[in-house]
């Protein structure tokens, strides 16, 4: 027997060989994708046989504060929909890896990032270095980043949309659940960084189903003194069909806050009524967006069946999102949408803007007081339909 094998005599053994490591070797140029320091999770469900749209993944940051990234959803007869306005993985990971400063802020021009201890804004007494302001609550001195200023002469510099778009997330599980998965995790937040009174625990709960996405956080006092505290996120939701004018917005609100104007958007301390105003979304089906632009806070919500539901609709599109808010600490619904941008943010919050400022008085501007040992929790959830 010739034991002498040529060069082709032994390729077909070769093969499934060299295959397996050329797979091998790409499976390890290939690692999963880090944000913040942490593993991207993306939660995802097959579509099932239904004439309905359903929700087909959420993409959720641990190493940015359990931010949400993207959600998608499934149109029958049109394929996978964006739900937020958001750029790809690749260039969030350089946006908030590489080009975003200390406190985080770019983390709240995408996706949906969540605002912890305090959405909006807040005005206190400037430092020096322009870098901090400080603020009072209940004879306590709070020293706060002051990450924001308009652009105008006369803008201001204020601290805005809280402590944790830079936070780390501990205990990430993911499980499945019924008709879908879950994932949790738990900031131990601590004074978030000296800024805040107390100790806090934030848990995350954020949920993908065929019919709804739900996120949820509760935030615990673990510290020995009472702390305010106030929770929201920041959704840009998507236009699908790219034309804002005709995109339908409805906000069942009495009231909203007087601002400023839309440089600084500082409260002035008065609550008016929007009945004959721009800022009447009430109707049914609500209000075309034309070339309006929002960047208000309305109150005075109208709970219907244990919720309060913004409805944004884009005929052109065949496409709704529904946003329902479920905790009854929501007092407020800021929305943001300048005509020039395809996205609409919708943020159901708990508190009004610049929430320990004098111009409101004896107003309650809905900050929580958490003694210790007491929690509060924030719960929104999102549908999508055809219009």
């Amino acid at each position: 027997m010739n034991l002498i094998m040529r060069r082709h005599d032994l390729l077909p053994l070769a093969l499934p060989v060299i295959l397996a490591a050329s797979f091998a070797s790409a499976s390890q140029a290939q690692p999963a994708p880090e944000i913040g320091g942490q593993k991207v999770i993306t939660l995802t469900r097959k579509v099932t046989k239904s004439a309905k749209p359903q929700f087909t993944s959420i993409t959720v940051l641990p190493g940015r504060g359990m931010e949400v990234l993207q959600i998608t959803a499934n149109f029958p007869g049109k394929g996978e929909i964006d739900v937020l306005a958001s750029p790809d993985l690749a260039t969030a990971a350089k946006t908030l890896d590489q080009e975003d400063n200390e406190i985080g802020a770019k983390g709240y021009s995408m996706g949906s990032a969540f605002l912890v201890p305090y959405p909006n804004r807040i005005r206190g007494k400037l430092s020096e270095d322009g870098k901090t302001l400080t603020t009072e609550w209940q004879g306590h001195t709070l020293k706060l980043p002051a990450n924001n200023i308009g652009t105008k002469p006369t803008a201001e510099r204020h601290a805005m949309h809280g402590l944790i778009l830079k936070s780390q997330t501990d205990d990430v599980k993911v499980t499945n659940i019924a008709g879908g998965k879950q994932v949790t995790g738990t900031i131990y937040a601590g004074d978030f960084g000296g800024h805040w009174l107390s100790m806090t625990n934030l848990s995350f709960t954020i949920t993908l189903t065929a019919d709804a996405v739900e996120a949820s956080i509760v935030a615990k006092n673990v510290g020995s003194i009472a702390e305010p505290m106030a929770i929201a996120w920041h959704p840009y939701f998507n236009l699908p069909s790219g034309d804002r004018k005709q995109v339908r917005l409805s906000v069942p609100a009495l009231a909203m806050a007087e601002v400023d104007g839309y440089d600084n958007v500082f409260p002035t301390g008065k609550v008016l009524h929007v009945a004959g105003t721009r800022y009447d979304l009430r109707a049914p089906g609500g209000k075309a967006l034309g070339k309006e632009f929002f960047d208000d806070n309305w109150n005075d919500l109208d709970w219907k069946n244990g919720m309060v539901t913004v409805q944004l609709v884009d005929p052109a599109a065949s496409y709704g999102v529904r946003i329902e808010g479920l905790s009854p600490e929501i007092k407020a619904i800021q929305v943001y949408a300048p005509p020039a941008k395809n996205f609409v943010a919708i943020e159901h919050q708990y508190n009004f803007g610049d929430p320990f400022g004098k111009e409101w008085g004896s107003t309650d501007t809905g900050m929580v007081t958490l003694k210790p040992g007491q929690s509060t929790k924030w719960h929104v959830r999102l549908r999508v339909f055809v219009p």
